[in-house]
């Protein structure tokens, strides 16, 4: 009995003659427990990318940064990952709390290597982790139900360029996205943040910050 084919997957390999690859590839990479290298190649990603299913049972991917370590292995059969400050949509953490299956998928772009991990996942802001990252609001844990190694054939090779000044550090003030600066958005900030909009040099309009999207421009 396979972990991952279902008919469907089956009817695509049996078309491609391919069944006996695909089995054999679960055979020697699918695994349900994090080894000492994969522990090693998760926490020295400073990305990945989270899938959830919403109320509709619609997939849905987020992007996921930190610094590197961001994403803690436990033990062999859990990870633990912080959600921080976002655009207050609450997204992935809601569909979480609805429906706990989960995918992860982490790249190295400069060395072609990835990861995947399936799993089922709990969000808290009591977890006892809440305290390991710096400006935390809620803690993920995802216990793998299956893990295992892509082939990086089609991995472009990318190199990093620089930290985004956003990600929380302990050793300096955690700058107020941009965006909030928008005039669109004054009327539904909280006190701390439409402070911070005026520390930060008050408010911009939409057009304005959409320029700074669309140049690239590094306070976005």
């Amino acid at each position: 009995m396979s972990r991952l084919y279902g008919d469907q997957h089956r009817a695509f390999q049996d078309s491609f003659d391919t069944r006996n690859m695909a089995d054999r590839i679960e055979e020697l990479a699918v695994v349900t427990e994090v080894s000492d290298d994969v522990r090693v190649f998760i926490e020295q990603r400073d990305m990945f990318f989270l899938s959830t299913v919403d109320q509709k049972g619609r997939p849905t991917v987020s992007y996921k940064g930190g610094a590197p370590g961001f994403v803690k292995v436990v033990d062999v059969h859990t990870l633990a990952f912080p959600s921080y400050d976002g655009n207050g949509m609450y997204f992935s953490m809601g569909n979480i709390a609805a429906n706990d299956q989960v995918g992860m998928l982490f790249i190295d772009f400069e060395k072609p290597h990835r990861i995947r991990v399936q799993g089922t996942a709990t969000v808290s802001k009591d977890d006892p982790l809440i305290d390991h990252w710096h400006e935390a609001e809620l803690i993920v844990r995802v216990t793998i139900s299956e893990l295992w190694q892509n082939c990086p054939r089609y991995i472009h090779r990318y190199q990093k360029v620089q930290d985004s000044r956003y990600v929380p550090q302990s050793a300096c003030e955690t700058p107020i996205a941009e965006w909030k600066r928008t005039d669109a958005v004054q009327d539904v900030l909280k006190p701390d943040e439409q402070a911070a909009v005026e520390k930060s040099g008050g408010t911009i309009s939409i057009e304005e910050w959409m320029e700074c999207v669309q140049s690239g421009d590094d306070n976005v």
